[in-house]
C-alpha cells in the first residue's frame, strides 16, 4: 500500500485507518491477541514517539516488534543490554584501516542504532552511561561519535523492554529518560484461549507470510499529517488539566484541576508528577488515536483512552504509597474520574 502524495488530509485519514486495519489483519498472523498494545505501538509510531514495553519474558515481544517492522517495510536492529555493554556497542565506534594503497584513514562502523526501528531489549540492565547513549539519538535524532555527527534515518522508533520481576542487579532508569518514551505500554498475560491458540499456531509446521502495508516514505507522511489534525481547545485545556493534576499541590493553585478523593490522594501519594511533555504527548496521542480511527479531530474520550499510557511512568509515587501498595494506575484510574472534562 504507498499513499497518494496528492491527497486531501481527509482521503489521508481515510487511507490511515484502511492501513491500521491492515497491519492489524497481517499482525494477527503471528501475534495473538495483544490488540490493544498493537493500538498503542501504532500510536506512538504515527505520533513519533518511543515506547517502553513492560512485561515478563515469552510474550512475544521481541517477535511483535519485528513482524511490525517487516509489516511497515522498516530496517530493524535488536540490542541485548547486559551489565557489560558500553556505548560503542551501540552508537558504533572508529577502525583505523589501511587501504590498497597503503594509506592509513580512520573510518566510522554505525553502530545498531543506525536502524529504523530499535528494539533495546531490557534496557534496565545496563548501565545508566550506556543507557544515556540512547539519549541523544531518541531526542535528536542524531549520533555523536568520533567528534562527528550523524543523522539517523527517518523514520526512527525506539522500542525498550523491562522485566518488571527480576530488579536485582539492574539499573532504573532515570526519570529524564523515562520521560523521553511517550507511552509505557503493559504487556499482559494471554487469556486461555489465546494461550491455546498460540499454543496450537507454534508447536506446528504453520509459517506465517507477512506482506508489506506501508514503508518508510508513507509513514513520514502520515507523522506530517498527525501534526495537521487540528484539536479543540477543550480538549488541549482538559489534557493539560489532566496533567497538572498528577502534581502534589497542583489542585490547590489551579482552580478546577481536580475534586474530591482524585485530588487529595495526589497530595498523599505522589512525590512528582508529570512534566509539561505529558500534555504534549496526551494531545498527539489523542490525535493520533482520531485519525488511526478515521476521524480528524480527537476528543476527550481520545486523551483518556491514551492517558494511563503517557501518565503511568511519569507518577512517582512516594513512601506512603508504597506501605499501602499504591500504584500509578490507580492514580491515574482516580484522575480520570475526578478532573472534570469542562
Amino acid at each position: 500500500m504507498t499513499l497518494d502524495t496528492g491527497a486531501t488530509d481527509l482521503q489521508a485519514v481515510a487511507a490511515l485507518k484502511s492501513a491500521r486495519e491492515k497491519i492489524l489483519t497481517e499482525l494477527r498472523k503471528v501475534i495473538v491477541g495483544q490488540d490493544q498494545v498493537v493500538e498503542q505501538l501504532l500510536t506512538a509510531l504515527f505520533a513519533n514517539g518511543h515506547v517502553l514495553l513492560v512485561g515478563v519474558p515469552g510474550l512475544a515481544k521481541t517477535l511483535l516488534v519485528s513482524s511490525l517492522a517487516r509489516v511497515l517495510d522498516l530496517k530493524f536492529n535488536r540490542i541485548q543490554f547486559t551489565p557489560d555493554l558500553m556505548p560503542s556497542d551501540i552508537t558504533g565506534t572508529d577502525v583505523l584501516e589501511e587501504s590498497a594503497a597503503g594509506k592509513r584513514e580512520i573510518r566510522f562502523i554505525a553502530g545498531p542504532v543506525f536502524a529504523n526501528i530499535v528494539l533495546a531489549d531490557e534496557i534496565n540492565r545496563t548501565p545508566p552511561k550506556t543507557q544515556a547513549a540512547l539519549l541523544q539519538a531518541m531526542q535528536e535524532k542524531q549520533v555523536t561519535a568520533g567528534g562527528q555527527t550523524f543523522d539517523l534515518a527517518l523514520p526512527f522508533f525506539v522500542l525498550a523492554t523491562q522485566n518488571p520481576i527480576e530488579l536485582e542487579g539492574t539499573y532504573p532508569l532515570p526519570e529524564a529518560q523515562l520521560d523521553r518514551f511517550m507511552f509505557n505500554v503493559r504487556v499482559d498475560y494471554p487469556s486461555q484461549a489465546e494461550e491455546e491458540e498460540i499454543v496450537a499456531s507454534t508447536t506446528s509446521a504453520y509459517e506465517a507470510r507477512l506482506e508489506r502495508v506501508l514503508g518508510a516514505a508513507d509513514i513520514l507522511a502520515l507523522q506530517k499529517l498527525i501534526r495537521r489534525v487540528p484539536v479543540a481547545e477543550h480538549v488541549v485545556r482538559y489534557a493539560v488539566r489532566l496533567a497538572r493534576a498528577t502534581r502534589a499541590g497542583a489542585g490547590e493553585r489551579d482552580a478546577g484541576t481536580a475534586t474530591g478523593d482524585g485530588a487529595a490522594n495526589v497530595g498523599r501519594w505522589v512525590s512528582w508528577g508529570a512534566g509539561p511533555r505529558a500534555s504534549q504527548y496526551l494531545v498527539l496521542g489523542a490525535k493520533t488515536r482520531a485519525v488511526l480511527h478515521g476521524r480528524f479531530a480527537p476528543g476527550i474520550e481520545d486523551v483518556k483512552a491514551v492517558a494511563p499510557a503517557v501518565l503511568r511512568h511519569r507518577i512517582v509515587t512516594n513512601f506512603t504509597a508504597e506501605a499501602e501498595g499504591i500504584k500509578p494506575e490507580r492514580i491515574i484510574e482516580e484522575l480520570l474520574k475526578s478532573v472534570p472534562s469542562e
